[in-house]
C-alpha cells in the first residue's frame, strides 16, 4: 500500500483533484445542485475559502484557503463526500455499495498540492478554468457553466474571451504542474 504524505499547513492554500470512482460517470454534473449543497453545508460548519473551482462530469478541481490555525482539509473533503452521498440517497439516486455497505461513489483518496507562491496559484487557477476545454467539452472556458471563471470575469480579473482560441501546451500549466 502506498503511504500518502499530506502537507498540512494551517491557513494554507491548496489545489485539489477529487474524482468519482467511476471515471466514465457524469454524476457530478447531473447532481451538481446536491454537490453544491454538500459543499455549502460543510463550508458553513467548518469555514474555508474557495478561491477557484471547476466541476467536471466525473471529477472536480478546487483551490481552497483554510482559516488561520486550521489545516484539516481532509476532514472537510471527507464530510463533503459523505454529505453528497447522503443527499443522493435522500433524493432517490441509486448508490452502489460494497460488501461492507460503504458507498462506492468517490475514489477513496484525493490529490492535493500546496500552493507555494502567487505564480503557482495563478497557474493552478488557469488549469482549473481551462480544464473543460482540455477535456473537449467546450472551446471557450467561459462556456462551461460549472466553473469559478464566471466570478473571475465578473470581478474583471480576466476577460470573457480568456482561453478561447488559445493553444496551451502541457508545460504552460496542467499536467506539468
Amino acid at each position: 500500500m502506498v503511504l500518502y504524505r499530506r502537507n498540512y499547513i494551517a491557513g494554507g492554500t491548496f489545489f485539489f483533484t477529487v474524482a468519482l470512482r467511476d471515471r466514465r460517470s457524469d454524476l457530478l454534473l447531473r447532481q451538481a445542485d446536491l454537490l453544491k449543497q454538500a459543499i455549502a453545508e460543510i463550508k458553513a460548519k467548518r469555514p474555508f475559502s474557495i478561491e477557484a473551482m471547476v466541476v467536471m462530469p466525473e471529477h472536480l478541481h478546487a483551490i481552497w484557503t483554510l482559516p488561520e490555525g486550521d489545516a484539516d482539509y481532509s476532514g472537510r473533503w471527507r464530510a463533503i463526500k459523505s454529505g453528497f452521498v447522503r443527499a443522493l440517497t435522500k433524493h432517490g439516486v441509486e448508490v452502489a455499495r460494497n460488501a461492507r455497505g460503504e458507498a462506492e461513489v468517490w475514489q477513496r483518496r484525493f490529490w492535493e498540492h500546496t500552493l507555494r507562491d502567487e505564480n503557482d496559484f495563478n497557474r493552478h487557477v488557469d488549469y482549473i478554468h481551462y480544464n473543460p476545454v482540455k477535456h473537449g467539452y467546450v472551446t471557450s472556458p467561459a462556456s462551461w457553466p460549472h466553473s469559478s471563471i464566471h466570478r473571475f470575469i465578473e470581478r474583471g480579473v480576466i476577460t470573457a474571451d480568456w482561453g478561447a482560441n488559445m493553444d496551451f501546451a502541457a508545460d504552460d500549466f496542467g499536467e506539468a504542474l
